[in-house]
């Protein structure tokens, strides 16, 4: 885990320790100290630690924040529905509504030893070419896998509406643009109108979904935790408040919005405002990415540009909505370091891809 170096507001430790020693029935959580992991942009995560050992917590973003976008119960749910799949997930300790012990939903659960590679990969870790070609088949193995588990075998039937979902995630992320603008987003007219433009042209050409499953949501390399000594291995996927049923391919579209290659065109490069390693030699390019991926699943991967470009135009509204929210004083300054100017160029990726494919 990356431990950030400034506090974080949110969670009290007095309050934390005394309702873990309660749900967990050991008076040795009293005594804990919390560390925020991770930057802080989405929901909270703190690392606890006390004399009766350690977890981890989650509690949505403080500050005003769109509601169904940070559901803590959603999250704890798919979590605990996928204990015991293929896919690699913690193990929850305790939930709560609100109230405490953070006066909002949260839950605990288990803290997962492990890397998360934020930015640079870390020293001595994922050193050969070998190592990381298999750092990017795990990552799509275990999407592969997530994809396959059948939502009602694991009690998720009812964890979305899985028909129309691509449709209506394209109007959801616009009326997210629409109250982005209206908090005071500052975005000039220029990209204002190319990301409506873009809007349009996704909503008039949505593809036909292949196959319904549960969909993680932001899957990427930083929302896995890999094993320390194994590189190919991940042991937890991470960060799932997004998650509902689906349509799979909007996991693919957007990890390859996210995915760096080291001979990027300039239209791609423009929009990699977040951090990320796959640019080191040994990662699969984007196009092996989504062949694994399609090998895998025996999915039609014709319409891919389509979901990649979607996955550009929902980054760039959230990334919208995180400048918003931080100009109107709603959370600290901190959630947009480095994004300023990062909206335009995926709206112009998202464009491009649409119209040129992915290369």
């Amino acid at each position: 885990m990356v431990v950030s170096p400034d506090p974080s507001p949110g969670a009290d430790p007095a309050a934390v320790g005394a309702w873990l020693a309660q749900q967990l029935g050991d008076p040795g959580w009293r005594d804990c100290t919390l560390q925020p992991v991770g930057a802080g942009r989405s929901n909270l995560t703190y690392r606890v630690d006390s004399p009766a050992g350690a977890v981890v917590l989650r509690r949505p973003p403080v500050g005003q924040v769109a509601a169904t976008a940070h559901d803590m119960g959603r999250e704890q749910r798919v979590i605990s529905a996928l204990a015991g799949t293929a896919v690699p997930v913690p193990r929850v300790l305790a939930t709560s509504a609100g109230g405490p012990p953070v006066d909002a939903p949260c839950y605990v659960m288990e803290l997962v030893d492990g890397v998360v590679p934020l930015g640079d990969l870390p020293a001595g870790w994922a050193t050969t070419e070998d190592e990381r070609e298999r750092i990017s088949r795990a990552l799509v193995d275990v999407l592969v896998a997530l994809h396959a588990v059948d939502p009602a075998a694991v009690g998720l039937a009812d964890f979305g509406r899985p028909e129309g979902f691509m449709a209506r995630q394209v109007r959801r992320w616009v009326t997210q643009w629409e109250q982005a603008r209206a908090g005071g987003d500052l975005t000039d007219p220029d990209t204002a109108a190319e990301l409506s433009r873009l809007a349009e042209a996704l909503a008039a050409a949505v593809p036909s979904t292949q196959r319904h499953g549960i969909v993680h949501g932001d899957y990427r390399i930083d929302n896995c935790l890999f094993d320390a000594a194994d590189p190919g291995r991940i042991r937890a996927v991470l960060d799932w408040e997004l998650s509902t049923l689906g349509d799979p391919l909007a996991d693919v579209g957007l990890l390859l919005v996210y995915w760096r290659q080291a001979d990027e065109q300039p239209v791609w490069r423009a929009a990699q405002y977040l951090p990320g390693p796959t640019r080191l030699p040994g990662f699969l390019r984007r196009a092996e990415v989504a062949q694994a991926y399609g090998a895998g699943s025996g999915l039609d991967l014709a319409p891919l540009p389509w979901y990649v470009a979607f996955g550009a135009f929902k980054l760039a509204v959230v990334l919208a909505g995180i400048l918003s929210r931080v100009r109107a004083g709603m959370v600290p300054a901190s959630m947009a370091a480095g994004l300023d100017g990062a909206v335009g160029p995926l709206v112009t990726l998202g464009r491009h891809v649409l119209a040129e494919g992915l290369e």
